[in-house]
């Protein structure tokens, strides 16, 4: 999942973001949801989340679990 829609995201999950200051070098973040900061059910870049450390970007992917 690419992290677009605000349904798949929940606090808790864990997912790889861009912060704002990796944009242009595409570096990515890995860490787990705190709060959810977009409001609308849908973002094309990501919605943007905080994550438990503090640190917000937009969501890349999820982190797909291993069953």
């Amino acid at each position: 999942m690419d992290g677009k829609n605000r349904k798949d995201i929940y606090p808790g999950l864990e997912v790889d973001i861009i912060l704002k200051k990796d944009q242009r070098s595409g570096t990515v973040t890995r860490g787990i949801v705190a709060n959810l900061l977009t409001s609308s059910t849908f973002h094309s870049r990501g919605i943007k989340v905080r994550l438990e450390d503090g640190q917000v970007g937009r969501v890349t992917a999820i982190v797909e679990e291993d069953l």
